[in-house]
């Protein structure tokens, strides 16, 4: 009932109630995780592959809450070092008949101060990341994930470099080699603990794109990618009045061109990289897919706008029940043997 109500108002405005839900009420835990879905990803300890992507708690302030709807991780962001308002408003934009979203919001955030305050009181027993980004008027976008990674030393349990947003102007040429080696380097050299630091790519990059980009994340000592952001691309699919608003396209219509991208991902690691899925996943048996294709762990986010926090248990139980049946007893043994085949 509530994920309906949440529907019939204006997108950001149902965000905001969202988080405030999520910040104040009072969430029952959620039931223990089957065993046969704990697992690692670069060193941290999951108890289950599902994570949750940023953009839904941008400011690190429902930590709470959402620790308590079963996630395996919960990512937050993105931040920058200055707080930023954003891109101006509509921005957010619910494509209803595709079961997607499109966004332009412009790294709105309250700032690394605030955002660093909020880690200081995270709930205990949740792996919690943060997602770093640039600040739009800054002249040194290196700098500002340098700081970011300093400011939030010993909060997160993990750091992602987001260098594939659409919605900030210039951000995504970050992705190529010069600009990816100055970049990352010196996110090597900031850091002073083991955190591991993970790279967040675009799903419209080309196969060669891609390979140099695992080539460089290894280089610098990346940990694990997260494959991938929204698509800047319109599939000729959409039906929805909004579907030519500006911004990055997430949700249903993103699946295909993000298995893809995966799959390219996957081939160009070979075991090196741990890979992270993201986009379209909106199912039990799409996370397996993507399990199956090569990925560590999976991420989840406007799925959750059409199906609601049920969703998370839905997809860990039918996880569970797929991988029983292929006789395999961990997440990390089904994406070890990666198939490409289609179930």
């Amino acid at each position: 009932m509530l994920t309906a109500l949440l529907r019939s108002l204006d997108p950001e405005t149902a965000h905001g109630l969202a988080i405030g839900a999520l910040k104040h009420a009072p969430l029952p835990a959620s039931a223990p995780d089957d065993p046969i879905l704990a697992t690692t990803l670069a060193g941290l300890t999951l108890p289950n592959p599902v994570g949750l992507a940023a953009g839904l708690d941008k400011n690190a302030e429902a930590l709470a809450g959402l620790s308590r709807l079963g996630f395996g991780f919960v990512e937050a962001g993105s931040v920058t070092p200055r707080a930023q308002s954003g891109n101006p408003k509509p921005r957010l934009f619910r494509l209803s008949e595709d079961r997607a979203i499109i966004n332009r919001m412009g790294f709105n955030n309250v700032g690394m101060d605030a955002f660093a305050a909020h880690l200081a009181r995270r709930p205990a027993g949740v792996v919690v990341g943060a997602n770093l980004g640039a600040n739009k008027d800054t002249e040194d976008r290196a700098a500002d994930y340098v700081t970011g990674l300093r400011a939030l030393s010993g909060l997160s349990d993990y750091f992602t470099v987001n260098i594939s947003s659409p919605n900030t102007p210039g951000l995504r040429a970050l992705q190529g080699r010069e600009a990816l080696d100055d970049l990352l380097g010196r996110v090597a050299e900031a850091r002073t603990t083991p955190t591991p630091v993970f790279l967040k790519i675009a799903p419209d990059l080309t196969p060669a794109e891609i390979g140099m980009i695992v080539e460089a994340a290894l280089a610098h000592r990346i940990d694990a990618l997260i494959v991938s952001n929204t698509t800047l691309d319109r599939p000729p699919s959409l039906s929805s009045r909004d579907r030519r608003q500006a911004g990055g396209l997430s949700g249903a219509p993103l699946r295909e061109k993000a298995h893809k991208v995966l799959i390219h991902a996957a081939e160009a690691a070979a075991g090196r990289l741990p890979l992270i899925a993201v986009g379209g996943i909106d199912s039990g048996a799409e996370a397996y897919r993507r399990i199956r294709a090569g990925a560590s762990a999976v991420q989840i986010y406007s799925a959750l706008i059409y199906e609601g926090p049920g969703l998370v248990g839905r997809i860990k139980r039918d996880l569970a029940t797929r991988l029983r049946a292929d006789g395999f007893s961990s997440v990390h043994e089904a994406s070890a043997n990666r198939t490409l085949t289609e179930r």
